[in-house]
């Protein structure tokens, strides 16, 4: 079924010629479903991490239970050609570059957040399903690529934006020995996206923005998911161990380097795919 709804998303046209209002809506109609449909992954998954109750299922922890539910939803959509594999791969590459740092962020040493719960998928303190927190924005973007037709307009050479984001990822890491440099990578990147754009069709015309502007509400929307993750409960800031606060909206510009980064990663994969020669049989 969903098959049949992305294949009438990528090839819908209005019966008949739109304009003005009708128009607008109509196209912000199809705008709103083709986000809500690449949003499936994350959706599925969050809603697993405010179901599932603290105490867990069926005697397994509420961790694993998660764990279980994220290769649940990856595998079913593997499996329905919701994802490709290709795509899969990817993913699989933003759970390992997130995995990491949340390895490296709740070490005994940093304790910049904590899983308090028990877990069986647990890996030096960090359970296994929280990979697929940082998967879950690398989906998002695969699909709105596939889904809005996005094509980059003046993208930046490939080798400054993945120096750029590279540096952002070190950021994350060095900033606890030699100080946080985000802001000043946040004006490279700023300096280098400046001319860039992001152009889309939600329907049957291109609209375009600019992807500074993208990057910056995609990180506003994880900052607010962030918010609900911590008052249930999933994980905690030291200053929320006592009662539950609001996550520091200095979260939100991490967040939106995060997007840069995962951007590029995303970008830099179909340009390395589309620069290949494949050789048929």
């Amino acid at each position: 079924m969903l098959n049949a709804i992305d294949t009438h998303l990528l090839n819908a046209t209005p019966r008949h010629r739109l304009r003005g209002w009708p128009r607008f809506l109509t196209e912000f109609l199809y705008f709103g479903i083709k986000e809500a449909r690449s949003c499936l992954f994350v959706g599925l998954f969050f809603a697993a991490v405010f179901l599932v109750p603290r105490t867990g299922l069926f005697g397994l922890p509420r961790y694993d239970v998660l764990l279980l539910v994220a290769l649940a939803i990856q595998g079913a959509m593997v499996w329905s050609g919701l994802e490709t594999w290709d795509e899969l791969k990817a993913i699989c590459l933003f759970h390992a570059v997130g995995f990491a740092l949340e390895v490296f962020k709740v070490s005994g040493t940093i304790q910049s957040w904590s899983y308090p719960d028990f877990a069986y998928s647990k890996v030096l303190g960090v359970p296994l399903f929280s990979g697929f927190m940082y998967a879950a924005v690398g989906s998002y973007i695969i699909q709105t690529w596939r889904l809005l037709d996005m094509r980059i307009r003046h993208h930046p050479p490939y080798w400054m934006a993945v120096l750029i984001a590279l540096l952002i990822y070190a950021n994350f890491f060095t900033h606890h020995y030699i100080g946080d440099y985000r802001w000043y990578l946040a004006a490279c990147a700023l300096g280098l996206y400046a001319r860039t754009t992001v152009v889309f069709r939600p329907l049957d015309r291109d609209r375009s923005m600019p992807l500074l502007l993208g990057f910056v509400l995609v990180g506003f929307f994880i900052w607010l998911a962030e918010n609900i993750s911590t008052f249930w409960g999933v994980w905690r800031y030291p200053n929320q161990l006592g009662a539950w606060s609001v996550v520091h909206v200095s979260k939100w510009s991490s967040w939106s380097l995060l997007v840069v980064m995962t951007f590029t990663i995303v970008a830099h994969l179909k340009h390395i795919k589309a620069s290949i020669h494949v050789a048929q049989p």
